[in-house]
């Protein structure tokens, strides 16, 4: 007699297989195109991200380089050489921060500014409805609730990890001492 538990684990595994490399072909094909779509104006879609983080309401005064890198969940590393091509071509200022002299604050320019809001903006909109074409508003609501339970769960993983990680940072440092 088959065991139904089973099938339905393996059936489980396979869905979450097929789900993953989907997500994964999404983010490669959003790299892809959405390049495409902001190229005119010399940004990618890493830049598209900044330049996004740093135009909502809440980031007006900027944001300083660990919060945005916690924002866009990318290392401080990987940021790091993306602000300094977005500084060298004029679209972000850092200057060191007035509440912590030790950190940086990144600010979009008046240039950054202008090529975000009149030339990436429309190029943006256009790209959402080509991406999202034939999604109702309820299929966009719903994918986004259930991205965002994704997003919770990897984000606990993440957190895990960096816990074991410290754990096992302090057991290596114990036993040296």
């Amino acid at each position: 007699m088959e065991n139904p538990r089973k099938n339905t684990e393996i059936a489980k595994m396979e869905l979450a297989n097929r789900l993953f490399f989907r997500l994964y072909q999404c983010a490669n094909m959003l790299h892809k195109t959405g390049t495409r779509a902001v190229e005119a104006q010399g940004l990618t879609t890493q830049q598209w991200a900044v330049l996004g983080a740093l135009s909502r309401p809440e980031a007006a005064d900027g944001m300083n380089v660990g919060d945005l890198a916690r924002y866009l969940m990318v290392s401080r590393q990987n940021l790091s050489g993306l602000l300094s091509r977005m500084e060298r071509d004029g679209h972000l200022a850092n200057a060191p921060d007035g509440r912590d002299r030790r950190s940086r604050r990144i600010t979009m320019t008046a240039s950054g500014r202008k090529v975000w809001i009149d030339e990436a903006q429309p190029n943006i909109r256009r790209y959402y409805g080509q991406a999202l074409a034939d999604f109702s508003v309820g299929d966009m609501a719903h994918t986004l609730h259930y991205l965002l339970k994704l997003l919770d769960n990897m984000q606990r993983i993440d957190g895990e990890g960096a816990a074991a990680a410290e754990d096992g940072q302090e057991t290596t440092d114990d036993a040296g001492a």
